[in-house]
């Protein structure tokens, strides 16, 4: 975006693959529109990328901020690694934003370690308005599938050390930033914004998923009754599925539970009902297997074959960062002795734990049991398959 308005823009990566690809004009990732954009600014001289950061006016730290598995403690350690290899080339008038999404209290630490790595530098911990680095927090606020139109016209929150900082980061974002750029108080505020947005829609995707469960238990048609209840002029209860992917949503309430233990209740209780729905699901798979044999006495579990469709956190996109749906593959994969197709559109080729599968176009997909979990507009606009139907999101049901 900075480059398609004519701002010189350096990428670094610690991939070089990427780094040779963007350099040539290609994405490595699939977004819709994203290639015409930096195969044009690569052309014209405005994005060229590389392993090695280099001045420059400002700095934008977009990287990984996961949680360690065992404990759902935030790592901080990508953000680490990016400040120290941009603090050798900061100069004083520099402005460097924390893009990522954080726990509350990142941004400070980050500027905690710089002002560590440069003590010949003043940062606004220690100096206040008369820092010579300006430091801020300003989160990503897209959805993939649409992030070239989300990135222009969302509003951005912007949390700056001090005032001067956010300022500074203001400026830089109206470049092109059409939607507001409002300004927090403190980083720290920005930082609970952006969590807080994530842990709403994880609290509200919690009931959709629990209520799915229930009406299971009650033999009931889950999508009929949230059509129903959606009637009323103030409800608008989500769609479930087959839990909660993607690098935020899964992710970033932990970060508030973890600042926050005794009091965020609800909201680890939401992750817990969403991170259980994947189990709920290949449990659900085994019954209909069970239930298939039933009706075919002759049959062994080796006969049976599953077709699953979807790998991705959501539709339409090639993401599978902490993709429900990959998880539940990987786990049918890894115990079901009879053989598996997947159906993918958007990826080329089967990730890790996924070997014993085959990779298959839609129209291949020959099963006994069917399972639905990532409603891509392909699967949407078809007829259900002939066979037992296990449908996380609704399509064929």
């Amino acid at each position: 975006m900075f480059a398609s308005r004519k701002v010189e823009v350096v990428g670094v990566d610690v991939n070089q693959n990427t780094v040779d690809r963007i350099n040539g004009g290609e994405v490595h990732i699939v977004e819709p529109d994203l290639d015409l954009v930096v195969r044009a600014v690569v052309a014209e001289g405005y994005l060229r990328a590389t392993i090695v950061p280099e001045p420059a006016e400002a700095f934008l730290i977009a990287v990984p901020t996961p949680f360690a598995a065992d404990n759902h403690e935030p790592d901080l350690s990508f953000i680490k690694s990016a400040a120290l290899a941009i603090a050798p080339v900061l100069r004083a008038g520099n402005l460097v934003i924390l893009e990522s999404t954080s726990p509350v209290g990142a941004t400070e630490t980050m500027a905690q370690w710089l002002a560590e790595a440069r003590p010949d530098l003043r940062f606004p911990q220690t100096a206040g308005e008369g820092s010579d680095i300006l430091v801020a927090h300003c989160p990503e606020r897209v959805l993939p599938g649409k992030v070239m139109q989300e990135l222009i016209t969302n509003d951005r929150v912007i949390g700056g050390m001090t005032p001067a900082c956010s300022d500074a980061a203001a400026r830089l974002y109206r470049t092109f930033v059409t939607g507001d750029c409002v300004v927090a108080s403190g980083p720290r505020v920005a930082e609970m914004a952006k969590l807080t947005e994530n842990s709403f829609r994880d609290v509200n995707i919690a009931f959709a998923n629990e209520l799915s469960l229930i009406c299971d238990e009650l033999d009931m048609n889950v999508w009929e009754l949230i059509a129903l209840a959606n009637r009323h002029p103030r409800v608008n209860v989500l769609q479930p599925g087959p839990g909660v992917g993607g690098h935020c949503i899964a992710v970033d309430p932990w970060f508030i539970v973890s600042s926050a233990p005794e009091q965020a209740r609800l909201i680890r209780t939401a992750r817990v009902v969403n991170d259980a729905k994947p189990e709920w699901l290949v449990a659900q798979v085994r019954g209909a297997i069970g239930t298939h044999l039933m009706e075919h006495p002759d049959k062994t579990a080796a006969d049976v074959r599953l077709a699953i469709y979807g790998l991705a956190f959501k539709p339409d996109i090639d993401d599978l960062r902490e993709s429900p749906a990959l998880g539940i593959a990987r786990e049918l994969v890894a115990h079901h002795v009879g053989p598996i197709q997947i159906v993918e559109p958007n990826v080329e080729a089967l990730p890790a734990g996924l070997n014993a599968a085959t990779l298959v176009a839609q129209e291949e997909a020959k099963a006994d049991i069917h399972v639905m979990l990532v409603d891509h507009t392909p699967f949407r606009s078809s007829p259900a398959p002939e066979g037992r139907i296990v449908d996380a999101r609704g399509v064929w049901v």
